[in-house]
């Protein structure tokens, strides 16, 4: 509202006494004070109403005044109620400093005028919101997008006083609000989006209510503008893409028409969320072209090409041919049937935004990553520039082990106790020839990972090369069966001569069958070791001199 708009409005009963040329000030607040120095709680666009307790004496006025001013306040009202009159060295130093200033009857209450304000205020900044909200909505529904959801978040702060953010449902902020306040850390993202996948899980209805220390947060869910909220069998199925809205306020008291009018926000960012899905079209094309070519055993030469038609798309003006990963990613439900989800699309879009780095900002950050999705696997192509001739490529990319560190928390909240999400990271490879190894890599990678307990795991080519990661692989009873024929005879001698075969195999085992080392370990004479390890090899029919047997009791020992 203007300030000129106060004085036709005779209930107020303001008095106009400086300022007549600033009367088209835009009022965005109001706030009373009697503080000497209120700069602390204001944020500009204010009429300040005070009762004028912080003078003492004339000297004051110009001080006070001055401080409203850098403050950017749109005018000071004073009551005449302490007073009388206002006094002339406050007219003259809000004349000086251009603040316009009223007079405010001591017949008429500061929360009066308070009231008044408010509600004018609030009923135009929703007005003015709807109409840009709508505006914006039909622009870009006939035509390119307007912005992105960034200038819905300046629109949501400029004309509601809102901070919000916009993020994937690993918790990536994808945009946000940038006034009013700091950064919402990546912390404080995975929490919110963590509560919100829980929420959405059980089915509630958004908004969710959440509280990080003392904040209040409500979360919006952001669907598909062609999907309704009921438009999915399950909510597992759009659980695990959908974005989400974090508005930094309590909405379990706002009226429908808010309510509303932050439902309109969240499809117009859905729009923004299409578009960045279309965009991703071509990227997944590119990448079930190269995945069905190596699957069905093409010639290298021939998935070569694709692999030089992909290379520009995904990292545009590289001029070489990068070196490539395969990263393989699924979900899996335990309710004893996917009751017809389709479990590849949903692994696909996850594993879209698990590739994301968690530091990148907005929603386009993976254009160079290409994801397929094949049965109820999702398979993405991720290439990498060059590696320098002093590295071979082992260390370059993705490593499994850093991969779910900062979606870890979320994921494990949206999977809610009765679903798993598993990922295997091959190596990187630097011709097509390599491709078809690089895949079989990952999905064995994956495979071991899932043998792994916990909901959320990850397993990298580095870790194929140990034959401990075998293991999990071994039937139950084979492993059972293994271990007692080789282990049982020793326990059943410490139990009845306290004799500690158990862990002076193991000691020499870690040792690597050195005497030295493995006395010294146990604090024992080596005599009395090759005893004991005599007294093993005895009970066992095993000789601890050969590699072989050496190798089988570390295994039984790992596997019992």
């Amino acid at each position: 509202m203007r300030l000129r708009a106060l004085l036709d409005t005779d209930a107020l009963g303001l008095k106009l006494l400086g300022g007549e040329d600033e009367l088209d000030r835009t009022v965005r607040g109001v706030m009373t004070t009697d503080l000497r120095d209120p700069s602390r709680y204001l944020s500009g666009g204010e009429l300040v109403l005070t009762g004028l307790a912080w003078r003492r004496n004339a000297g004051d006025s110009d001080p006070f005044v001055r401080i409203l001013v850098q403050a950017g306040v749109a005018a000071l009202a004073a009551g005449e109620a302490e007073l009388g009159d206002i006094p002339d060295d406050l007219v003259v130093a809000c004349a000086r400093h251009r603040l316009p200033l009223f007079a405010v009857h001591e017949s008429v209450a500061f929360a009066t005028v308070t009231e008044h304000v408010v509600r004018q205020v609030s009923g135009e900044r929703a007005g003015d919101l709807a109409a840009v909200v709508d505006r914006h909505r039909r622009m870009m529904t006939s035509g390119p997008a307007g912005g992105g959801p960034d200038v819905v978040l300046d629109l949501l702060g400029s004309d509601l006083d809102l901070r919000a953010w916009v993020m994937s449902p690993t918790g990536r902020l994808i945009a946000g609000s940038k006034v009013g306040g700091p950064a919402l850390p990546a912390e404080a993202c995975a929490r919110l989006a963590a509560e919100h996948l829980a929420a959405t899980r059980t089915g509630r209805r958004g908004p969710h209510r959440s509280t990080l220390g003392t904040t209040t947060y409500s979360l919006f869910p952001i669907r598909s503008s062609g999907r309704s909220p009921q438009g999915a069998r399950d909510v597992r199925e759009t659980l695990l893409s959908d974005w989400l809205l974090a508005v930094e306020a309590d909405a379990g008291d706002w009226p429908e028409e808010r309510l509303d009018l932050l439902q309109g926000v969240t499809q117009l960012i859905a729009v923004e969320r299409d578009r960045r899905d279309a965009a991703r079209t071509v990227r997944r094309r590119l990448a079930q072209e190269v995945l069905e070519l190596v699957q069905t055993g093409a010639a290298p030469a021939e998935i070569a090409a694709r692999l030089r038609v992909a290379a520009p798309v995904l990292l545009p003006g590289l001029g070489a041919a990068p070196h490539w990963q395969v990263v393989v990613a699924r979900v899996e439900w335990e309710d004893g049937g996917d009751g017809g989800i389709e479990a590849g699309p949903i692994a696909q879009s996850l594993l879209e935004e698990i590739l994301v780095d968690p530091v990148a900002t907005g929603p386009e950050p993976s254009d160079r990553i290409a994801v397929a999705h094949t049965g109820d696997e999702a398979i993405a192509l991720v290439p990498l520039p060059a590696v320098s001739s002093e590295h071979d490529g082992s260390e370059a990319g993705i490593l499994a082990d850093a991969l779910l560190d900062s979606v870890r928390d979320p994921l494990a909240a949206g999977l809610d106790g009765d679903g798993r999400v598993t990922l295997g990271v091959s190596a990187a490879v630097h011709s097509a020839e390599g491709l078809r190894g690089a895949l079989e890599e990952a999905r064995h990678a994956r495979r071991v990972a899932a043998a792994r307990p916990g909901r959320v795991c990850a397993a990298g080519h580095q870790e194929l090369a140990s034959h401990v990661l075998l293991l999990p692989f071994v039937p139950d009873d084979v492993r059972r069966a293994f271990t007692a024929r080789l282990l049982d005879p020793l326990r059943d001698y410490d139990r009845r001569h306290r004799a500690e075969l158990i862990p002076t195999l193991e000691a020499f085992l870690d040792c690597d069958g050195s005497w030295t080392r493995c006395a010294t370990r146990l604090h024992l004479h080596v005599n009395t070791l090759r005893y004991r390890v005599g007294r093993i090899e005895q009970l066992t029919s095993r000789d601890l001199s050969r590699l072989e047997d050496k190798l089988d009791f570390f295994l039984a020992l790992r596997m019992s």
